[in-house]
This record gives C-alpha cells, structure tokens and sequence, in this order.
C-alpha cells in the first residue's frame, strides 16, 4: 500500500529521513508503532470559549480508539475555531481561515486521511472546504447537539425559542426577573443548537454529501452513541484511505443536488446557500443561486422542526433522525450517489425506519408544500437575494411598502425602537452596508420588530438586508442581497420612503426607481466602512459576494479539471 506519509517516512533522503523520524520520536512516536500504516490526521477544533464543540475533548479519545482497531495512526492536532456566540462582528470570515488551517496543515504535513471533529456553525462547512481543497480521504464527526431547556414548566430550545422570548421581553411582556431566569436555563449543556439552524442543517448535508458516516449526523451530544459514532468514524477512515476514496468522489455535482434538495426537506438554514456554494466552488463546481429554488420547487417540508416548525433535535432523533428523512426522499434524490461507506444512498437509506409521522412526515401527506429557497432578483439585488420561505408567515404572493433605512447596525439600534419612527405593518426595513465586504456579514439580516409594532401584536414584517440571518431566526426576511451596498450595489442608494415591491411569484425585488434615478443616487455614495488591516483587510480585499458563496477568491479552482491541492516538496525543513 503506497501512503501519501512515506514521502516524510521512507525519504530516500537520509538526512530528511532522519528529521522526521526524530521529531516524531520526541513526542513518543516510535518508528515501529507508525511506518507503513495509514497516519490519520484527527482535527479537533474544541475551545474553551466554542460549547457547541467542547465535546470534542473528550471524543477525540474514542476516535483515537477507533483507528487503532483498524490498523492505522492517529494524531490529533488543533485547528482555530470559530464560536459563533463569540466572535464579532461575524464568525463567517473566520469561516475561510478555519478552511484555510484545515487544508494547509494537511497539505505540509504526513497525514494520509483526515477526521475533521466539527459542530458550530462555521467549523462544519470551513472543514469541508479545506477536505474538498487537500482531496485526501476524509471524515467529519460532529459533537451533537445539546438537550433543551426548561423555563417555567415549559421546554425552550436555545436559537428559536430565545428569539420569540426576546421580542416578548422587548414588548414588555417578560419581566427582568423572567429574562435573567431564561438566561440560566435555556442552554445548559454542551452541543449545537437543539433546533434545525445551520449547525443542524450542516451537519446533515455533510452526512448526503458522503462525508459523515450515515445516521451519525443527528445523534445529541450526551447520548452514548455519539461515543460510538467517533469510534466507528476512526475505524472507516483507516478503510478510506485503503480504498481511496477522497473527498472529490463523493461531493459530485449529483450530491450537492441531493443536498439542496435535503436543505427544503428539512428546513434548513438559509446560511447553506453560502456553504453549499463555497464547497463545491473548492471542487470547480458552480452552484447558481437559481438552482436552489430550482431544485427546491417540489420538495415539501417533511420535518416539523424549529423554526420552521415546532419540535426540537431530541425529538427529531427519536422518531428516526436524517436515516428517515433520507429514506423518506429517496424517490426525488439520486440514488446512486455514494455515502461515506463507499456504498449507495439506495443501500443504506431505503427502507430506513421512521417513528413519528407528526415529525417526519411523507412526502404524500407532508407537513408543508411551500418550502425551499426563494431567490429574488431585480434592480434591487442584480445578482439576487434568497427568502426561507418555511420561516415566512407574513408573504407568500406579493407585498408593496415603504422603506425605512439604516444604514449600519448600529443605526439601527439607535432608532428601531423609537416613538418616532414612521413604521406599520406594511413598511419594509432596509438594513445596509452588512455584506460580506462592509462587515464580514454578520447575522444581522433578522431585524427586531420594531417596539411600538410588537406592544399592537406584530410579529412578522418584511426585513430586507445584504447580511445573514441565524438558522434558527424566523420571519420574512430577504437576505444576501447582491451586489452587496459596500461594492456599490443599487441597496447603497435607495431612502426611507421609496416603494419596494416583492413578488414572491415573479421572484423579482424591485424599488420604484428609474435606472436613471439610481445612477444619479449613486453619484454621491462612498464606502462606509474601511477594513484597514489585518485578516479582515486581507478577507475584505479578497472576498467573493454572497451569491457565490463568500469564499476567497484564490481558493477556487476555475473548473473541476484544474487539480486545485500540490504537493509540498519534501526535504530538510
């Protein structure tokens, strides 16, 4: 068996030969413990300050395990993370440095396959991208997510339930005592949001694209199980690597359709537009924004989940998890694709056994038609902007108001929640200067209600944005907008009081302004935000627009042809 490790091991260079078998004894690798067997790279991004995948510090062990059993080498090393709860203004940028220090630590070290240990947001999708780049054989093994709270007698789900808790706090219908108690009990264990956000939603496209082994995708952080998915995650990687099968043989163009179309069925976060785009743009796959709706349009929602729907992770679990999902859409999927096991998704996910139809439902009697990604275009976002439509109560045809505009975040805030704000119902909010470029694209695309609305009983109105919104938010929100307002986009000249029309129909976004008109705007507009150094300066310099998946532009091969991962040159160091 030729390993991609002999090259630092078995150097026909005595004096290279000899720096590396000295290196790795120093730290307690002997010579005859390692050579000849498949070194498994095991990439733990755990942090104290990432709960979402702090149990990785103890599962990285059972994983260790696992690769013994199979004859292979393990070696753990650490990645940067990205804690979505913490890192400000967006953890979406470090997104691409994780990607970054995924595929240049395999590229420079003797690694012949990865397991890549991932949960929060960004980890699972920048882990795929720098698998996808290194195209070394790899696995991902996520932490799971946590158990539900309680407040008051009643299971809350930190994400969702926290956002509909907080509009009622800010309507004046929690007191301080109630919101400082939610706070000590909605997230009290480790994991990913119980809920189906974009840690969730991650999670399971990386299970259909082959790259988490099958019915490991949903299984909660605390159970036992998770112990035995690391350990079985170590021994099929050893087997991986035996066969070759690398990254580029199981994200194929069929997969990621299976994936988009998986994304609809299950209600998935808007963020995986940009991971989905960013993965396969790693492999010289090109991914339209319109071909999400596309092959989303008859794909009904078959998971009553948050937010979409109504039940947790837990409970998703139990009535059969991803298994039973996929089992269920195998009819609409390319059944031929292969899983992580090297064999079909027709092998291994028919028949898959379902519990609850009130949680996984069929996709003859569904538990929502109109789902799937809605993808907007007009003189308002040339190059497009997405709505979730499962997570939109407020329009399904057409809606026409004025909009009010901020522009940054913090006007926003100064103002959303003013007595003298001209807003109803029918206003549209316009947040700007929050794309990829004006601030990393943070979450902020789900604007709060405003106040004076949430006291009359408004919950939803239509929110216009060039940022992200969270996968566990809800409400008429249009997100990504393209050419984002930093760059120049057509959002950079609109005001407070021009019309906007949605036509969910159409699929047009359109402000009532003349080309002319905009041009004449535009004349005046300069950037309003400068990153001037830094990662951010060099993201900012570097970044592509959202709808093509906020990757750095030097990453993407042009085409699946160009072989996009070289080899490093072995020699003294």
């Amino acid at each position: 068996m030729s390993l991609r490790s002999d090259r630092w091991f078995k150097h026909p260079s005595k004096e290279t030969r000899f720096q590396h078998l000295s290196a790795m004894r120093a730290n307690g690798h002997v010579p005859e413990s390692f050579i000849g067997k498949p070194i498994i790279g095991i990439f733990n991004s755990w942090s104290d300050l990432n709960s979402c995948n702090a149990p990785h510090k103890e599962l990285v062990e059972f994983v260790k395990r696992g690769v013994l059993l199979a004859g292979g080498y393990p070696l753990e090393m650490h990645t940067i993370t990205a804690p979505a709860d913490f890192m400000k203004p967006s953890d979406l940028p470090y997104r691409n440095l994780m990607a970054m220090d995924v595929e240049e630590s395999i590229r420079a070290l003797p690694i012949d396959g990865a397991v890549m240990l991932c949960e929060c947001d960004k980890t699972t999708p920048a882990q795929l991208m720098g698998a996808a780049s290194s195209n070394i054989p790899s696995l991902q093994l996520a932490a799971g997510h946590r158990a539900s709270g309680t407040f008051r007698g009643k299971k809350v789900n930190y994400g969702t339930d926290l956002w509909r808790l907080m509009d009622d706090y800010n309507a004046g219908l929690l007191s301080e005592e109630e919101w400082t108690e939610l706070e000590k009990c909605i997230s009290c264990t480790q994991g990913g949001c119980p809920v189906m956000g974009t840690s969730s939603s991650m999670k399971c496209l990386s299970e259909m694209l082959g790259m988490m082994l099958p019915g490991t995708s949903t299984i909660p952080a605390a159970h036992a199980s998770r112990k035995w998915a690391a350990e079985e995650t170590g021994k099929r990687i050893v087997e991986m690597v035996k066969e070759g099968l690398t990254p580029s043989r199981l994200m194929t163009e069929a997969a990621f359709d299976n994936a988009i179309k998986l994304l609809a069925a299950i209600g998935g976060s808007t963020n995986a537009v940009i991971h989905l785009t960013a993965i396969a743009g790693r492999l010289g796959i090109r991914i339209p924004l319109k071909r999400y709706e596309e092959l989303s349009a008859g794909i009904p929602l078959l998971v009553n989940l948050q937010p979409s729907g109504e039940h947790s992770m837990d409970d998703f679990f139990e009535a059969g998890g991803l298994r039973a999902v996929i089992g269920r859409l195998l009819p609409q999927l390319d059944s031929t694709s292969l899983t992580a096991l090297g064999t079909t998704l027709e092998e291994v996910y028919r028949g898959a056994a379902s519990y609850r139809d009130d949680i996984i439902s069929t996709l003859g009697e569904p538990f929502k038609t109109e789902v799937g990604i809605a993808v907007l275009s007009g003189n308002l976002a040339p190059s497009g902007a997405i709505l979730k439509r499962a997570a939109s109560s407020f329009i399904h045809g057409k809606h026409r108001g004025q909009a009010i505009v901020f522009d940054s975040y913090e006007d926003m805030h100064e103002r959303i929640d003013s007595e003298e704000l001209e807003v109803d119902e029918t206003s549209v909010l316009v947040l700007r200067n929050c794309g990829p470029i004006g601030a990393g694209m943070p979450e902020w695309g789900a604007l709060p209600i405003p106040k004076k609305l949430l006291k009359l009983g408004v919950r939803d109105m239509v929110r216009i944005s060039d940022a992200r919104m969270s996968g566990t938010s809800y409400g008429t929100n249009i997100l990504h907008v393209s050419p984002e307002a930093q760059l120049g986009g057509p959002l950079a000249a609109i005001r407070s009081g021009d019309w906007i029309e949605v036509d969910l129909v159409r699929g047009t976004l359109h402000v009532e302004l003349t080309d002319t008109e905009i041009r004449e705007r535009m004349k005046a507009w300069s950037p309003v935000r400068l990153h001037r150094r830094g990662y951010m300066r060099l993201y900012a310099d570097q970044v592509l627009q959202a709808d093509e998946g906020c990757d750095l532009v030097h990453l993407r091969p042009d085409s699946e042809d160009e072989v996009p991962f070289i080899e490093p040159t072995i020699g003294r160091g």
